[in-house]
């Protein structure tokens, strides 16, 4: 099962989107829709409303009133915190039934207007961002709608920013043009993104491209924050700590398009216990792999014994978003110099040029192979006599430095 955080500022049109996906085969549990399901008359929702607020906060027919419950809830934060305290769990529990009720091979739809401002995008294997522009959105409110333009400026003021929404969205859809325009874009999501995508979490595939040096993206900071938000989610306290490493994480640097990210943890039992957990979230395991190789344990002390450079990988099964996950032990050596080359190369400049030279040798060494792992092969040989001196460069620096993990 896949789950989709979809949201979007009031206006942007996010109704629309999930209609489509709807209509396309998505499974749509809808917050708003939820929250008023879960206080209409005879409910346990509506009988604790009455018992914090009082009996005037229903309607004539014995339905809720909703502004006289704001009236009363949104006087001030202690007000509002017992109204959230009895609606929210209550919409917790709701949604729960209602995804467990899904097939095992669907993909969920969750519509929630508040998914940025309440930071929940972590819970989602996807965020998709509905946007339009400001002034779009109070046309449509006012015109559309019927909303006083006040009322509809005041509302889009009290949301999430543009900036917040884009720094949450693994995928922005934009809703700018005409009715009707969204079609295509939405249709292209379902097909080439997130139907694949649920695929591949069933059955455990790993997206894999042909590594080819591309420009660097001022984006992959981001987009790893997002992937480390979801693996802290799913590690719990079996990780230490969580990196994002690799030539993605140093600014400016051109690089394969994929994510590098390390989870460090006390030991290979907790490595081994997180297999299933990062399967269920989109990053299964990549079995027969050979672990990191040995070099001198330069700043650790002595040659390293081959066994502390093993590790455990995963790869994620995002089409749009391709990604390692390397899970290491704490203080082992591959673990720290995966730490310390990163932060070498942010530091020393010249370092980093000398290795862009190096990726462009072994981009156009592994330019003639057609299959995967031939052309993984090529690439990484083409720089391994480069990396047998920068280990120790590495160290050297921090060494100098006095670096720290």
């Amino acid at each position: 099962m896949l789950r989709l955080g979809l949201t979007g500022g009031i206006g942007a049109g996010k109704s629309t989107v999930s209609k489509t996906l709807t209509a396309l085969g998505g499974v749509l549990v809808d917050a708003d829709v939820i929250a008023r399901e879960v206080v209409e008359p005879g409910t346990e929702g509506l009988t604790q409303l009455i018992d914090a607020f009082g009996e005037d906060v229903l309607a004539e027919d014995g339905s809720l009133d909703r502004a006289a419950l704001a009236a009363k809830a949104f006087r001030d934060d202690e007000s509002r915190g017992k109204l959230n305290s009895i609606v929210h769990p209550l919409v917790g529990k709701r949604t729960a039934e209602l995804i467990d009720a899904a097939p095992g091979d669907a993909v969920v739809i969750q519509d929630i207007p508040l998914l940025v401002e309440g930071k929940m995008g972590a819970l989602f294997q996807l965020v998709a961002v509905v946007f339009a522009d400001a002034e779009e959105r109070v046309d449509r409110l006012v015109n559309r709608r019927g909303m006083p333009e006040s009322d509809a400026r005041a509302r889009i003021a009290a949301q999430a920013t543009d900036e917040a929404r884009r720094a949450a969205a693994d995928v922005w859809i934009d809703n700018s043009g005409a009715p009707g325009d969204l079609d295509d874009v939405v249709r292209t999501l379902w097909f080439d993104r997130l139907v694949p995508f649920e695929q591949n979490m069933r059955d455990g595939v790993v997206v894999r491209t042909l590594p080819t040096l591309v420009t660097a993206d001022p984006q992959w900071p981001a987009q790893a924050k997002r992937l480390i938000a979801r693996l802290a989610v799913a590690c719990g306290s079996a990780a230490v700590r969580i990196d994002h490493i690799g030539s993605t994480a140093v600014a400016g640097l051109d690089a394969k398009d994929v994510i590098d990210i390390q989870i460090t943890v006390a030991h290979l039992g907790a490595a081994d216990s997180l297999a299933e957990p990062l399967r269920q979230i989109g990053f299964p395991r990549i079995e027969h792999i050979k672990a990191d190789s040995p070099k001198p344990a330069y700043g650790i002390g002595g040659e390293a014994d081959p066994a502390v450079w093993q590790k455990r990988i995963h790869g994620s099964a995002d089409p749009g978003r391709t990604a390692n996950v390397h899970i290491r032990v704490d203080g082992w050596p591959g673990q720290q110099f995966a730490l310390v080359f990163r932060d070498w190369l942010l530091a020393d400049p010249d370092a980093t040029a000398e290795y862009l030279e190096i990726k462009k040798a072994a981009n156009t060494a592994a330019a003639g192979e057609t299959e995967y792992q031939a052309a993984i092969d090529a690439y990484a040989n083409a720089k391994e006599p480069w990396f047998d001196r920068a280990y120790d460069r590495a160290w050297e620096w921090a060494a100098k430095s006095g670096w720290s993990a």
